[in-house]
């Protein structure tokens, strides 16, 4: 490779978020020689918390690869070189000639190295479960009065806000309403199991399925938030983790967390407590049912109804069955009595 260049620009991993210090190089996104314009994607990196795009600092040409792929990096590091060549036959040096695949039949073993994040998640999930005694709760709900109101608004809705009126943020907001009357649920054990923490605030974390592996972005004070504000960040966070755009900070400081196993059809389930909090709630997929019940006189009568499971699951070192029945019930109730339209503007 020449040294005929001018202003070379050295790229160093930036930082990542306050407790990110390296990450792994997954993926540069441009070869030597290429060029690349400033804030252009010029790489990829994975962190114990993300998978990343690095965007480039400088406009120019790719002159160096300082830091392979796969290899560990601190923030701060110096990982390429940016500039321009001068020199007439500046060429950069070509990188090793990959092999052509060899051809696999359909049934042949495919054996491939785990990706950094699933390594994290596989790691964080056994920890949750060796740290605290877990258990979940389950409960049936009506949601008839909301899928009314849904059907009735989501046009409006959706033409107001530029977001689809699905029933997680009605979920979510009885979810966050009760926890403020529920406190044990919104709280987190130190290591020693000696002192326990009653967060005065809802940072609520959704857990997104993505094509790089399962995330937990945070939206901040999701207590005061009304449905189309909760409807809007949903919806935004689920679009930065699925573009890789999502920041490391934006996946920490969670102190309660929500899974919509339900939007992939599955009727429950019973997710792992996010550590350090206290419990993770499970929405399940609504369906229509034939549901018995009395009506006025003791008669019975069987009508159609929405329904949907809620499953808690919680520490039980620090929240016992009873409370979490209590929290559950809390929300059933707020679902079953519905929304009113105002609660949508």
């Amino acid at each position: 490779m020449s040294t005929n260049q001018i202003a070379a620009t050295t790229v160093v991993l930036p930082s990542l978020g306050e407790s990110v210090t390296e990450a792994t190089i997954t993926r540069w996104l441009k070869a030597l020689g290429d060029r690349v314009e400033a804030g252009e994607p010029l790489l990829e990196v994975a962190t114990d918390k993300v998978d990343t795009e690095i965007p480039s600092p400088a406009s120019g040409i790719l002159l160096d690869v300082l830091v392979p792929d796969d290899a560990l990096v601190e923030v701060g590091g110096a990982i390429g070189v940016i500039g321009e060549n001068t020199g007439p036959t500046a060429i950069p040096e070509s990188g090793p000639v990959e092999p052509d695949p060899v051809p696999m039949s359909d049934a042949a073993d495919r054996v491939e190295k785990l990706p950094r994040i699933r390594r994290t998640i596989a790691r964080r999930m056994l920890e949750s479960l060796q740290t605290s005694a877990q258990l979940t709760t389950v409960v049936e709900v009506d949601v008839t009065a909301i899928a009314r109101l849904r059907a009735r608004e989501k046009e409006e809705f959706h033409h107001r806000t530029g977001v689809k009126l699905s029933f997680l943020p009605f979920f979510v907001a009885a979810a966050v309403e009760a926890l403020g009357e529920h406190r044990v649920i919104n709280s987190s054990l130190d290591a020693d199991c000696t002192e326990v923490t009653y967060h005065g605030a809802v940072h609520l974390g959704m857990a997104v399925d993505s094509d790089r592996g399962l995330m937990v972005p945070v939206i901040r004070d999701a207590a005061v938030l009304r449905i189309p504000q909760l409807a809007r960040q949903i919806a935004d966070s689920a679009d930065n983790v699925r573009s890789g755009t999502i920041r490391p900070d934006d996946l920490s400081g969670g102190t309660f967390t929500i899974t919509n196993t339900g939007s992939r059809g599955a009727l429950f389930d019973t997710p792992i407590v996010n550590q350090p909090q206290s419990a993770i709630l499970g929405i399940g997929t609504v369906v229509e049912r034939l549901v018995p019940a009395r009506g006025d006189g003791g008669a019975l009568q069987i009508d159609v109804r929405s329904m949907a499971y809620l499953s808690l699951s919680y520490d039980h070192r620090i929240v016992d069955g009873a409370d979490a029945a209590r929290y559950l019930t809390t929300v059933r109730r707020r679902l079953e009595c519905g929304f009113e339209s105002s609660e949508l503007q």
